[in-house]
């Protein structure tokens, strides 16, 4: 109830000195209107024990907050909604944390959102770890968030969301999930360490010193991981269904899943999950953004939908400038740069000779072998084989028993090492698993492919597993992890 009702929230947060943005709970349309009328527009309904900011949005004139309050304590269960002063264009970061019965509590993964406050977090593009913090500013967060998971008592998992001015050090808590929640999924995947398994084990009595790593085998969950590779989530929408659904994004999510990239730099990573992302798009070139007038992507470059960061990018490739892009959508300008980095690497593709240095260049940037030669129109004579890095929760620190890995372009494969270690004589099967999870699709394909895989082990098997997303990894990447 602390976390989740409006009003204890605020209250509990205040007792620990935690700042919180300028809001007032009500439990009708005409308080909202008059707290409204006293701190300015915009502002943010947020209904009380509603899930992805259902019921909820920004406001900014008297008749879309009668609408939207109106809503929102319709869908609220209590009735109940919480007026917030609108702090669109901070940067929105984000801490998993974790605590025992016994109060021992560390910080799992920090995370930051490519787009600013005022999109759902959801609906944004994230990047693990945080990257354009300064020390100062990660470390005032860290704390916070453990402030904030011990003084609501959460035994298991939790995920705190901040605001944070980009010109200042002033901060706010926007609210907090306690419990596993869709980036519990992401920061677990993210660093190999297992949220919803740890946090089960914590329900029923154990302590985080006395839960082993399942991935390294011989460190306990109370060590924090350490990550030494950056991972970004994209955003899947289901607009290529519902056409004439409204593209505009805000504090209701849309997104009906995601993807995730790792790779050891963003510019890899951003090209890996764009990809992924199944929406026809080898690259963040866009062809509908293409055809635009320099007029028209200006235009379009402050409407925030599920396409911004192609109009940003078609936007960059035009010579408008960082700064500008930056005033317009309040995107970090670290994340800009990192966009015009790929984009000095496509001129040159397009513009010179195809040299075994640039080649090298445009693979650890992201590119395909396929893009880079339509790119240059010249052939690629000595293609480069990707390499398998490891996720171990501990940037190598321990050996681990059940990593699993991503592929790079370096010169040592991790995987080779680890697969070697482990030369059996037994014959190897291969269960192909059920592909991509839909929505409306259920976690039966992925329970029969790890029966398979039992079964095949029982019988004496070596198994490979060969899937796309399985459901069983998000939690229970352990449960097959030794035949992957």
């Amino acid at each position: 109830d602390k976390a989740e009702d409006r009003q204890m929230f605020k209250d509990t947060m205040m007792s620990i000195d935690q700042p919180v943005i300028p809001s007032m709970v009500v439990n009708d349309v005409e308080s909202a209107v008059k707290f409204t009328n006293e701190i300015g527009y915009p502002v943010i309904i947020r209904p009380a024990f509603t899930l992805g900011g259902t019921g909820g949005g920004i406001v900014n004139n008297e008749e879309e907050l009668r609408e939207i309050t109106s809503n929102g304590l319709e869908l609220s269960p209590i009735t109940q909604v919480l007026v917030e002063k609108c702090i669109s264009g901070w940067k929105e970061i984000e801490f998993e944390v974790m605590r025992d019965s016994k109060g021992n509590v560390i910080t799992i993964c920090s995370m930051e959102n490519f787009d600013p406050v005022g999109v759902h977090t959801g609906d944004s593009i994230v990047i693990a770890p945080a990257v354009t913090l300064s020390d100062k500013e990660y470390q005032m967060l860290r704390s916070a968030a453990l402030d904030i998971i011990s003084a609501l008592k959460v035994e298991g998992g939790c995920n705190c969301q901040f605001a944070l001015d980009p010109e200042s050090m002033e901060y706010a808590v926007i609210e907090v999930n306690p419990r596993v929640s869709r980036s519990s999924a992401l920061a677990s995947k993210a660093t190999g360490y297992p949220i919803a398994k740890v946090a089960s084990k914590i329900a029923i009595g154990y302590t985080l010193s006395e839960i082993k790593n399942a991935v390294t085998g011989t460190t306990y969950a109370c060590f924090e991981p350490a990550i030494d590779y950056v991972v970004v989530k994209f955003p899947k929408w289901p607009f290529d269904k519902f056409v004439y659904a409204k593209r505009d994004l805000g504090t209701q999510m849309k997104a009906t899943g995601e993807v995730m990239a790792i790779a050891p730099t963003f510019e890899q990573a951003i090209m890996k999950a764009v990809r992924g992302a199944e929406i026809s798009h080898n690259t963040l070139d866009d062809k509908e953004y293409a055809k635009l007038s320099d007029a028209n992507v200006m235009h379009q470059l402050s409407v925030c939908d599920d396409r911004r960061i192609f109009c940003v990018y078609e936007a960059l490739k035009r010579g408008i400038s960082v700064d500008k892009i930056h005033e317009i959508t309040m995107i970090d300008e670290w994340f800009l740069e990192k966009l015009r980095n790929i984009i000095a690497v496509s001129d040159e593709l397009r513009s010179g000779a195809l040299t075994e240095e640039l080649y090298s260049r445009a693979k650890h940037t992201g590119f395909l072998d396929k893009t880079i030669e339509e790119m240059s129109g010249q052939k690629i004579e000595n293609p480069l084989t990707p390499v398998y890095k490891m996720v171990d929760t501990c940037a190598a620190e321990f050996a681990a028993e059940t990593p699993y890995f991503y592929s790079t372009f370096d010169k040592e494969n991790e995987a080779e090492e680890f697969i070697a270690e482990r030369k059996s004589d037994k014959k190897t099967v291969i269960v192909f698993g059920s592909g991509p999870i839909r929505i409306g699709q259920g976690i039966e394909f992925d329970y029969a492919s790890v029966h398979c895989v039992w079964a095949l082990k029982k019988a004496g098997f070596d198994v490979v597993i060969v899937n796309n997303n399985p459901e069983t990894v998000s939690t229970d990447f352990d449960k097959i992890g030794r035949a992957h």
